[in-house]
């Protein structure tokens, strides 16, 4: 691993931002965690899909200003969740979460969400307003999280294809401080529930 300065802790785990030398590590973190990728893709992880995640940007007409691939590492350096994270994607202040796995290990004992707070909470400090994600509809577990942790939906697309599978993809928005939901979807265009957009 890479020895990055920390971006905040959450507990004894640290978060840092990771660079290409950390892809063998994410990759390994991947494998080891495959339950994501089975549940939205219908398959495990594939080979590459620490490299994916690095080169995975968002289309031209898609702005951003800066991609963040996150660790949030124990002590002996091993990954213990990870989180891919847009700023100012679409418009100023707003934020977009693409990717978000913690360790199977950690289910059910509260650090998935210690781990997000402690990441909204940086979001907000850099400057988010709003968070978007996209969540696959059926995907209970990953559903029932986003909604305890504030996030309203805002529209779905439909016929996504995501790995092996095709899929409806929930579009959630929270707002971190006075901003309405209206006011967001007066920014985003695309996440109005009419749109056409994909």
């Amino acid at each position: 691993m890479s020895e990055q300065p920390a971006l905040f802790t959450v507990g004894a785990l640290r978060a840092r931002e990771l660079a290409e030398d950390d892809i063998p590590a994410l990759q390994e973190f991947f494998t080891a965690n495959p339950e994501y990728f089975i549940a939205v893709n219908g398959m495990p992880p594939r080979e590459d899909e620490a490299q994916q995640e690095f080169n995975d940007t968002p289309p031209p007409g898609m702005p951003y200003n800066k991609q963040y691939i996150i660790g949030f590492s124990e002590n002996a350096g091993r990954l213990a969740a990870m989180a891919s994270v847009l700023s100012d994607f679409l418009a100023e202040h707003v934020w977009h979460i693409g990717l978000y796995i913690v360790a199977t290990s950690l289910h059910g004992s509260g650090g998935s969400g210690a781990c997000y707070l402690s990441l909204e909470d940086w979001m907000r400090r850099r400057g988010a307003q709003w968070i978007r994600l996209g969540v696959v509809a059926g995907n209970g577990r990953a559903e029932r999280f986003w909604e305890k942790a504030g996030y309203t939906q805002v529209r779905t697309r439909s016929g996504v294809q995501t790995g092996k599978l095709t899929s409806t993809i929930r579009v959630l928005v929270k707002s971190l401080g006075e901003g309405s939901i209206a006011e967001y979807l007066s920014l985003v265009e695309r996440d109005r529930p009419d749109s056409m957009l994909a």
